[in-house]
């Protein structure tokens, strides 16, 4: 039976900006639980989201955390911003009060089976294509999760003969740990170092991340990045069955490409899907998230005629290499959305002209040097904004030859997009994609 919440007292530390923390809220408030809401953010800044709350009964305690909220309490369910180390939460443990999070919550009360994403590039784009498959096969399909749409709130109406598709992301992972859950279908678009400012070290980045495939059964789906040599190391450890994805390589069950054409290849059989010439959203990294969505969808069973519809219709995501607009003969990009060196780097390789990048925001400690030595090879100007405007000029000056390109160093992202288009001569494209976090 499903736990019932009247007159529980629950603690949500964290509100946050974005979907979950306001969901998670709203969810207990319904519920009947005595909701206490604390945040080390301040009411002003966070004011839109309790707007959203308006009306309920929740007691707010912001700019500051009081330890009798973590102690005087029946649950505190921990936002996936804050770190595993906080003493608040050992505080919460030693008097035995139990934590949980909202994707804990969400596995634990979905009576539909379960599609993860993660991966450190693609996984929106990855999450929205195989959304956009399983809608078109069954139209009661829900798609959340990372991707910025908390499904807690209904979550229990799921019929369970449906499917939920869910972003993950390494924070919930990590989580998702202490109730030993994987999702029945698991897709990992690829692997490299991110938050580390969070996590501290890659390997324990990495070991986060395997947990979606972790607690996986033997009738459960692992989809693995066959070109990416820290994913062909999972199968190692994979109770479930394995299937490939590879732009590069044949793979004996999965999908891959063949020439300009995706095939799936399961049991001796061999499915062309469709010709990667039809698909609307650009770039090569865009195949392979194509690839991971058709080896999900496929092994969980779709059939490919309504993979092919869905895939060669879908038209990407907003703020992921978004066409803008083109004004005075430069077209402008979207790519806000790409917080990676490694997701900044695809986004160079699939822009065909003269490139004015702006880039930079919060310091997740993580390394510049290939993105760098892409944007000397391939950018006419970098425009800098953000905590690590500093770091990003520092590495780029290392590695280029003489003043190009040239950089430029802004104080808010207006005076970026003024400067850029300055800089910028017809035929040239400007590309917002920070490679880093927007959080400052």
């Amino acid at each position: 039976m499903l736990p019932t919440y009247p007159g529980q007292r629950v603690t949500i530390m964290g509100l946050g900006l974005f979907s979950g923390g306001v969901s998670t809220a709203r969810f207990f408030a319904v519920a009947g639980a005595t909701v206490t809401v604390t945040d080390l953010k301040p009411e002003a800044v966070l004011r839109r989201s309790m707007d959203d709350l308006r009306g309920l009964p929740i007691r707010f305690v912001l700019g500051e955390h009081h330890e009798e909220d973590f102690i005087q309490t029946d649950l505190v369910v921990v936002s996936p911003a804050v770190n595993d180390d906080s003493p608040y939460l050992r505080l919460a443990r030693q008097h035995g009060v139990p934590l949980t999070t909202e994707m804990n919550l969400v596995f634990e009360r979905c009576p539909a089976r379960i599609i993860g994403i993660t991966g450190s590039n693609g996984k929106t784009t990855t999450t929205c294509l195989i959304g956009a498959i399983l809608r078109a096969f069954d139209d009661r399909t829900r798609v959340g999760g990372n991707i910025g749409r908390s499904l807690l709130e209904e979550i229990d109406d799921v019929p369970p003969d449906t499917t939920v598709v869910l972003e993950l992301s390494s924070f919930q992972l990590k989580r998702l740990a202490w109730i030993g859950r994987s999702p029945h279908v698991s897709a990992v678009t690829n692997l490299s170092p991110n938050h580390l400012d969070w996590h501290g070290t890659f390997e324990d980045y990495a070991d986060s991340k395997q947990q979606i495939i972790r607690s996986q059964k033997e009738d459960d789906i692992a989809v693995l990045n066959a070109d990416d040599a820290r994913l062909r190391d999972w199968a190692t450890v994979c109770r479930s069955q394995v299937f490939w994805f590879s732009l590069e390589r044949e793979v004996e069950r999965g999908a891959c490409l063949r020439r300009n054409t995706v095939v799936f290849r399961h049991e001796g059989r061999e499915e062309w899907v469709c010709d990667i010439r039809d698909l609307q959203i650009p770039g090569r990294h865009n195949v392979a998230n194509v690839l991971a969505a058709v080896a999900a969808a496929a092994a969980y069973g779709v059939p490919a005629r309504t993979i092919l519809a869905a895939v060669t219709t879908f038209r990407g995501v907003a703020h992921r290499l978004e066409f803008v607009a083109e004004l005075d003969g430069v077209r402008y990009y979207d790519d806000s959305a790409c917080t990676t060196p490694e997701s900044t780097i695809i986004a160079l390789r699939a822009l065909d002209a003269p490139i004015i990048l702006i880039a930079g925001g919060y310091d997740k400690h993580v390394e510049f040097d290939e993105l760098a030595a892409e944007i000397v090879q391939r950018t006419k100007a970098a425009v800098l904004i953000g905590k690590t405007a500093g770091r990003l000029e520092a590495v780029i000056t290392q590695r280029r030859n003489g003043d190009s390109p040239a950089i430029v160093h802004c104080g808010s992202l207006k005076d970026a997009v003024d400067q850029s288009r300055a800089l910028a001569q017809p035929g040239d494209v400007v590309v917002l994609s920070p490679a880093c976090a927007s959080y400052d």
